[in-house]
Protein backbone atom coordinates (compact mmCIF):
# COMPACT_ATOMS: atom_id res chain seq x y z
CA UNK A 1 0.00 0.00 0.00
CA UNK A 2 1.38 3.01 -0.83
CA UNK A 3 2.11 5.42 1.95
CA UNK A 4 1.67 9.47 3.00
CA UNK A 5 5.05 11.44 3.23
CA UNK A 6 4.29 14.63 4.95
CA UNK A 7 5.99 17.86 3.98
CA UNK A 8 8.83 19.20 5.99
CA UNK A 9 8.27 22.59 4.26
CA UNK A 10 4.84 24.49 4.60
CA UNK A 11 4.80 24.69 0.62
CA UNK A 12 6.70 20.75 -0.12
CA UNK A 13 3.11 19.30 -1.01
CA UNK A 14 4.61 18.80 -4.54
CA UNK A 15 7.81 16.95 -3.35
CA UNK A 16 5.90 15.19 -0.79
CA UNK A 17 3.34 14.02 -3.29
CA UNK A 18 5.93 12.82 -5.63
CA UNK A 19 8.07 11.26 -2.65
CA UNK A 20 4.71 9.44 -1.66
CA UNK A 21 4.50 7.97 -5.31
CA UNK A 22 8.35 6.87 -5.90
CA UNK A 23 8.11 5.57 -2.20
CA UNK A 24 11.25 7.58 -0.38
CA UNK A 25 11.48 9.79 1.93
CA UNK A 26 10.92 13.78 1.64
CA UNK A 27 14.60 14.74 2.29
CA UNK A 28 15.73 12.22 -0.39
CA UNK A 29 12.98 13.71 -2.68
CA UNK A 30 13.99 17.53 -1.82
CA UNK A 31 17.38 16.75 -2.64
CA UNK A 32 16.35 15.06 -6.15
CA UNK A 33 14.08 18.30 -6.98
CA UNK A 34 16.90 20.74 -5.63
CA UNK A 35 19.62 18.93 -7.97
CA UNK A 36 16.76 20.02 -10.67
CA UNK A 37 16.83 23.17 -9.76
CA UNK A 38 13.10 22.94 -7.76
CA UNK A 39 12.59 24.25 -4.75
CA UNK A 40 9.36 24.15 -2.68
CA UNK A 41 9.49 27.99 -2.18
CA UNK A 42 9.34 28.53 -6.03
CA UNK A 43 5.28 29.50 -6.91
CA UNK A 44 5.34 27.48 -9.61
CA UNK A 45 5.50 24.35 -8.02
CA UNK A 46 2.10 24.93 -6.88
CA UNK A 47 0.89 26.76 -9.67
CA UNK A 48 2.12 25.04 -12.68
CA UNK A 49 2.65 21.08 -13.90
CA UNK A 50 6.19 21.42 -15.18
CA UNK A 51 8.03 20.91 -12.29
CA UNK A 52 6.37 18.41 -10.61
CA UNK A 53 6.18 16.47 -14.42
CA UNK A 54 10.33 16.56 -14.38
CA UNK A 55 10.56 15.26 -10.66
CA UNK A 56 8.27 11.99 -11.57
CA UNK A 57 10.16 11.54 -14.44
CA UNK A 58 13.57 11.76 -12.46
CA UNK A 59 11.85 9.06 -10.09
CA UNK A 60 11.29 6.76 -13.19
CA UNK A 61 6.85 7.71 -13.02
CA UNK A 62 4.99 8.07 -16.17
CA UNK A 63 2.35 11.18 -16.50
CA UNK A 64 -0.33 11.97 -18.94
CA UNK A 65 0.89 15.27 -20.67
CA UNK A 66 -2.13 16.95 -20.05
CA UNK A 67 -4.39 17.48 -16.58
CA UNK A 68 -8.44 16.25 -17.15
CA UNK A 69 -10.93 17.74 -15.42
CA UNK A 70 -12.37 16.33 -12.28
CA UNK A 71 -15.89 14.98 -12.45
CA UNK A 72 -16.33 12.17 -9.89
CA UNK A 73 -14.02 9.98 -7.55
CA UNK A 74 -15.66 7.16 -9.30
CA UNK A 75 -14.11 8.49 -12.60
CA UNK A 76 -10.60 8.64 -11.41
CA UNK A 77 -7.49 6.17 -12.84
CA UNK A 78 -6.52 4.52 -10.02
CA UNK A 79 -3.66 6.43 -9.49
CA UNK A 80 -3.64 10.51 -9.73
CA UNK A 81 -2.07 13.86 -8.79
CA UNK A 82 -5.14 16.07 -7.83
CA UNK A 83 -4.99 19.89 -7.60
CA UNK A 84 -7.38 20.91 -4.18
CA UNK A 85 -7.92 23.75 -2.56
CA UNK A 86 -7.04 25.40 -6.21
CA UNK A 87 -7.72 29.39 -6.25
CA UNK A 88 -6.80 32.78 -7.70
CA UNK A 89 -4.04 34.88 -6.19
CA UNK A 90 -3.74 38.16 -8.07
CA UNK A 91 -5.21 36.05 -11.51
CA UNK A 92 -2.53 33.34 -11.14
CA UNK A 93 -3.95 30.15 -10.17
CA UNK A 94 -2.65 28.20 -6.60
CA UNK A 95 -3.60 24.79 -5.22
CA UNK A 96 -2.37 21.99 -3.16
CA UNK A 97 -1.27 18.56 -4.61
CA UNK A 98 -2.23 15.28 -3.12
CA UNK A 99 -2.38 11.61 -4.42
CA UNK A 100 -5.57 9.61 -5.00
CA UNK A 101 -4.93 5.91 -4.47
CA UNK A 102 -7.05 2.91 -5.71
CA UNK A 103 -6.21 -0.38 -4.34
CA UNK A 104 -7.62 -3.47 -3.36
CA UNK A 105 -11.01 -2.40 -3.86
CA UNK A 106 -10.38 1.05 -1.55
CA UNK A 107 -9.98 4.50 -2.79
CA UNK A 108 -8.51 7.37 -0.42
CA UNK A 109 -5.84 10.35 -0.65
CA UNK A 110 -2.39 10.85 0.54
CA UNK A 111 -2.32 13.97 1.58
CA UNK A 112 1.08 15.59 2.76
CA UNK A 113 -0.51 18.39 4.69
CA UNK A 114 1.37 18.29 8.32
CA UNK A 115 -1.67 19.67 10.93
CA UNK A 116 -3.39 16.15 9.66
CA UNK A 117 -4.96 14.38 12.15
CA UNK A 118 -4.63 11.31 9.74
CA UNK A 119 -2.89 11.83 6.32
CA UNK A 120 -4.67 8.97 4.49
CA UNK A 121 -8.21 10.99 4.08
CA UNK A 122 -11.26 9.47 3.17
CA UNK A 123 -13.52 12.26 3.66
CA UNK A 124 -13.92 13.07 -0.44
CA UNK A 125 -16.53 15.18 0.23
CA UNK A 126 -14.66 18.01 1.81
CA UNK A 127 -12.45 17.87 -0.68
CA UNK A 128 -12.71 19.55 -3.92
CA UNK A 129 -10.74 18.96 -6.74
CA UNK A 130 -10.16 20.89 -9.63
CA UNK A 131 -8.14 18.24 -11.94
CA UNK A 132 -6.45 15.39 -11.92
CA UNK A 133 -2.99 13.86 -13.83
CA UNK A 134 -3.25 10.39 -13.99
CA UNK A 135 -0.05 8.41 -13.50
CA UNK A 136 1.58 5.52 -14.14
CA UNK A 137 4.04 3.01 -11.98
CA UNK A 138 5.18 0.99 -15.03
CA UNK A 139 8.59 1.44 -16.14
CA UNK A 140 9.19 4.64 -18.67
CA UNK A 141 9.43 3.30 -22.17
CA UNK A 142 13.00 4.02 -23.31
CA UNK A 143 13.27 5.29 -27.09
Amino acid sequence: MKSPVIQIERTGCAIASVAALAGISYPEMKSIANKLGIFSNDKRLWSETSYIRRMLDRVGLNADSGEVPFFSWESLPDLALLAIKWHLVKGRPFWHWVVFVREDGRSFVLDSKKGLRNNIRMDFGRMRPMWYIRVDEGPKATE
